[in-house]
């Protein structure tokens, strides 16, 4: 009998039917990317037809740089005319005239990754000859039961791996902006970039071999990119700079989404992107999971404690003239922190602790050696069963650490103004499935505040945290307390008006006389010190602002309401890009010398953009989009520059150099978009300026497929 042999067109990969069937087509339709654990089917031509029996087909799928099989990494199998099992096997095949349509399938355990298909054929116990067949590259599967990352629920699917685009929850906690970001997954090159940041960890450059053998675990892989998203052991991706020089590179408020990031990072030698913060390291980790299949979103925590000596308080420290002070320790409480939950079975902990997980790829502290964090079970958090890897501690603490503040005077800590047992870990916040509101998640990290279950898990982790010998200090002797002491008057600031970048800002302060111990009935006099302060995104201050001092005199039952006034001119070139306030006001008692503190964050309003779209739109069809601005501020905005984002949209970016907008003026910007693909998809707008860094708007847009004209 003839030999058989591949013709010259010898394999047709099916890309477009296996990549639609594998949820992959919107990584586009050339490449075979599929999912383990499903089949998917290829065409085979030869000179001849084949005869099963006597015509033998061995398949060999590689990949990684030295495959083997003891590694995971190389898997030889035999045409047979059905599967067998959970293994790598090609079968229930169809043959027609010269060629041969056979289902591949590939484990629902197997390593992830770029392969390489090869063919060896012989007759009998002849020799075989080898032919390559092509490269496919092989993602986890959420949609399979048998794979670690399996969500059994198509809504959430959609949200947590097709859905490229969402928001990022910024702000504080009374104040939370929803700030839109283009993930892009799905952009054509974003695949292969994935691929480079894994190739790219210092786990892989030590023993490749190994790494490429260990990338079947998504817990594995989860901390390889956790480590990878930032740069500070390796050539990560971003460069993090919590300062407020961004002169060298790009300031992390004016990325859109991740792409951009992304592509620079490779196209550049793998060198580090400049700058991130939190919500951009969270953001990228987002794209990067979402693409390589692991159901991933991003989650924002409000008043984030940073606890470095594993204590559970953070100390803050406030003298007499109510001036927040430079905390030399590392713990701070950010403002609001932005980390990941990636859902995934955890084959490492007991029964209980699958579902998401806590990733966090802001360099904060090392785990391990390196700068990553988790996968952290969100449910050990929420039980304090804070000894299960990984790094279960440091997330417990960012969200359940007590707060105390101290009144510094004459060069020492000389008084307790406020122990917070529910002032951190606020509002956890992650989008919405299907929707573009806000989810408070609050509840799956801790149980409700002061409630004694709450209390009986904080009592828990601090056992467990903290050594014998520290288990007596008086950190335990605080614990048991509740809040603010016995005080003779109740503070509240509220503000008057929205607070707005470029106006004055109103204030009143609500002051109450209640019975206390030492006065049950009586006046009281209080002399009030206020202070203003920029606050900085990880809890620092600058100097004072503004101050003012006010002199109260309140009878038992009484009520007032002082107005404060601070003007824009005092803080005009004082804050950070963030815009926020801090203020905070010191009451002292005077026949006593007792001190009670009140606090007020402010976050300023920028201006707001307008986007419409003209009519519907369609796949290669001009769509006029409007874009409108007002400068509300009392002063121009210089510099402006406009960038578009938006996957499906827009390839890449578009830039738009507005100029300056004077104050009261209004902008008004038109031009057309050709979108790329179909489906729900997101305009993303930012216009920063040298006044304001984030103007930013977006639009949801549905493309139809095109009609046939």
């Amino acid at each position: 009998m003839d030999r058989i042999l591949p013709n010259s067109e010898s394999v047709d990969l099916q890309s477009p039917r296996n990549n639609k069937e594998h949820h992959t087509q919107e990584m586009g339709l050339k490449r075979l990317i599929v999912r383990r654990g499903q089949s998917f089917v290829l065409q085979l031509h030869f000179n001849r037809s084949f005869h099963f029996g006597k015509d033998y087909l061995t398949f060999v799928a590689e990949t990684g740089p030295a495959p083997m099989e003891l590694l995971g990494t190389r898997a030889t199998f035999s045409l047979t005319q059905a599967r067998k099992g959970n293994v790598w096997s090609a079968s229930d095949f169809t043959t027609d005239t010269n060629s041969l349509l056979v289902s591949f399938f590939t484990p629902a355990s197997a390593v992830i990754g770029p392969y390489t298909l090869k063919i060896e054929i012989s007759q009998g116990q002849g020799h075989s000859v080898a032919h390559p067949v092509g490269t496919f590259i092989l993602l986890f599967n959420p949609w399979n039961a048998e794979d670690e990352v399996y969500l059994p629920s198509e809504i959430l699917l959609q949200e947590y791996i097709m859905m490229d685009y969402g928001f990022v929850y910024k702000g504080h906690e009374r104040f939370i902006t929803a700030w839109p970001w283009n993930y892009g997954q799905f952009e054509e090159d974003i695949i292969d970039i994935c691929f480079e940041i894994l190739d790219k960890s210092l786990y892989f450059l030590e023993n490749p071999s190994k790494d490429y053998s260990q990338r079947n675990d998504p817990v594995y892989v989860c901390r390889v990119v956790s480590a990878m998203i930032n740069s500070n052991d390796d050539s990560g991706v971003l460069q993090g700079n919590w300062g407020e020089d961004y002169s060298r590179g790009v300031s992390p408020l004016e990325w859109n989404g991740s792409v951009a990031i992304l592509r620079q990072w490779s196209a550049r030698g793998k060198q580090p992107v400049k700058f991130g913060q939190c919500w951009v390291f969270a953001a990228v980790m987002c794209t990067v999971m979402r693409c390589l299949g692991v159901p991933t979103r991003v989650v924002s925590n409000f008043r984030s404690a940073h606890n470095m000596d594993g204590n559970l308080t953070i100390d803050t420290y406030f003298d007499q003239n109510a001036e927040m002070l430079p905390i030399q320790k590392r713990d701070k409480i950010w403002n609001f922190h932005v980390w990941n939950e990636c859902w995934m079975i955890r084959k490492d902990l007991p029964p209980g602790y699958n579902g998401w997980q806590v990733l966090d790829p802001t360099p904060q502290q090392t785990s391990n050696g390196l700068f990553c964090c988790g996968p952290a079970s969100v449910k050990a958090v929420r039980e304090g069963e804070v000894h299960l890897p990984y790094d279960t501690p440091f997330v417990y603490a960012e969200v359940n650490a007590d707060e105390v503040i101290w009144l510094f005077r004459n060069g020492q800590a000389q008084e307790i103004l406020v122990h917070n047992t529910s002032s951190i870990g606020k509002e956890i916040s992650t989008k919405m499935v299907g929707s573009d509101q806000r989810q408070n998640i609050t509840g799956s990290y801790k149980y409700p505040e002061g409630s004694p279950e709450e209390r009986s898990v904080f009592m828990k982790a601090s056992r467990k945290m903290l050594s014998p010998r520290r288990a007596s200090s008086p950190f335990l002797d605080l614990l048991g307390s509740r809040g603010s002491q016995d005080q003779p008057a109740q503070l509240q600031l509220h503000l008057a008006k929205t607070p707005e970048w470029g106006h004055d800002l109103m204030l009143k302060l609500h002051a109450r006389r209640v019975p206390d111990r030492v006065h049950p009935r009586g006046p009281i006099r209080l002399v009030v010190r206020f202070s203003a302060q920029a606050l900085l995104h990880q809890g620092d201050t600058r100097e004072p602002l503004w101050r003012q001092t006010v002199h109260l005199d309140l009878d038992f039952g009484e009520e007032i309401q002082w107005p404060l006034l601070l003007p824009y001119e005092n803080y005009r070139n004082k804050l950070t890009d963030e815009k926020l306030i801090r203020v905070s006001g010191i009451a002292k008692v005077e026949d006593t010398g007792r001190s009670m503190l009140v606090l007020k964050d402010i976050s300023l309003e920028p201006p707001h953009l307008s986007i419409e779209v003209s009519k519907r739109a369609e796949v290669g069809k001009a769509l006029r989009v409007h874009i409108t601005l007002t400068n509300t501020l009392t002063v121009a905005l210089s510099n402006c520059m406009m960038v578009l984002e938006g996957s499906g949209l827009i390839d890449g970016q578009i830039y738009n150099n507005i100029g300056t907008l004077v104050a009261g003026h209004t902008i008004q910007i038109q031009l057309d978009l050709y979108p790329i693909k179909t489906g729900p998809r997101q305009l993303q707008v930012l216009i920063s300026s040298n006044e304001i860094k984030e103007i930013k708007g977006y639009k949801d847009i549905f493309v139809a497929a095109s009609r046939a004209s």
